[in-house]
């Protein structure tokens, strides 16, 4: 955790950026943990608010751009060949696959909150063929929810939120059952929408 501080100041506005570019691909990058710190930092006063969330939202959806470009062009023979050097397994893609089929693109939009499956999302989006439009239509919403929760919550707690990182890891299954309990219903209540 020293290190991401140590990051951020080093590098800045740009260093959050390309962490969370990174991340969001699928290398082994902390972002809810670099989210918190920005926050932190934030609140200390040692970056400026507007410019470290725009370069957070700026690196989430680049990210995703990215994993989404590549699910598109280069297909399920890229993500077979090279997945698993991203822990992107087969069983995986099967896994995030089913989710997609199932929930359609609010996956998208609250896979950010689920470690482990908003690495993962644009790249089943890519392969599947959604189109751009409708692909940016959900994930960069779903950037801007995450970005602003995690920025918030570390400026609100500020140097109390290692701690409440750690509590978060000890408590991340509830915390992902109810994100897919809202996402099912969000889900839910606008396919009924859709049939009315």
């Amino acid at each position: 955790m020293e290190s991401i501080d140590a990051l951020i100041s080093h590098y800045g506005y740009i260093g959050i950026f390309g962490l969370l570019t990174l991340g969001i691909v699928g290398l082994p990058v902390p972002d809810e943990t670099l989210l918190l710190a920005c926050g932190a930092l934030i609140a200390q006063g040692k970056l400026e608010w507007i410019a470290a969330w725009l370069s957070a939202v700026a690196g989430s959806m680049c990210g995703i751009t990215v994993s989404y470009a590549i699910g598109r062009l280069a297909g399920r023979g890229f993500v077979h060949r090279w997945g698993p050097y991203v822990h992107f397994t087969l069983e995986r893609q099967h896994k995030v696959q089913a989710w997609f089929d199932r929930l359609g693109h609010w996956v998208l939009t609250f896979g950010y909150f689920i470690l482990g499956v908003r690495h993962f999302t644009a790249l089943v989006a890519g392969m599947s063929e959604v189109r751009y439009r409708t692909f940016a239509l959900y994930a960069y919403p779903g950037a801007v929810l995450w970005v602003s929760t995690f920025v918030g919550l570390g400026a609100y707690l500020g140097d109390n939120w290692k701690g409440v990182l750690a509590l978060i890891h000890r408590s991340m299954l509830a915390l992902i059952l109810a994100v897919a309990a809202v996402a099912v219903i969000v889900f839910l209540v606008h396919r009924r929408r859709r049939k009315a």
